[in-house]
């Protein structure tokens, strides 16, 4: 739960991620950093997936108070304080 933490994610949290083989992106929550760095996600169908950190995007709040999606590797360039709970 650590390593999530430290690339901007909370374990269950709601990501999008893009596979390879597909155009469309797909919801899932994110799980855990895997040994070779890419992000454990369990999509809608409770399948496990391992998605590099590049085709990951994190739900973020707009301007205006509407939401968004970034990439995640904007996320972890950025530092921000996580809130406790």
């Amino acid at each position: 739960m650590a390593a999530l933490l430290e690339v901007g994610l909370r374990e269950g949290e709601e990501v999008r991620f893009r596979r390879s083989d597909r155009r469309r992106w797909q919801l899932g929550r994110a799980r855990c950093v895997e040994r070779d760095g890419s992000i454990g996600i369990t999509d809608r169908d409770g399948a496990s997936r391992s998605v590099a950190r590049a085709q990951v995007e994190v739900r973020k709040a707009g301007a205006r108070g509407g939401t968004g999606w970034e990439p995640l590797l904007d996320r972890v360039a950025r530092t921000e304080q996580l809130s406790f709970l």
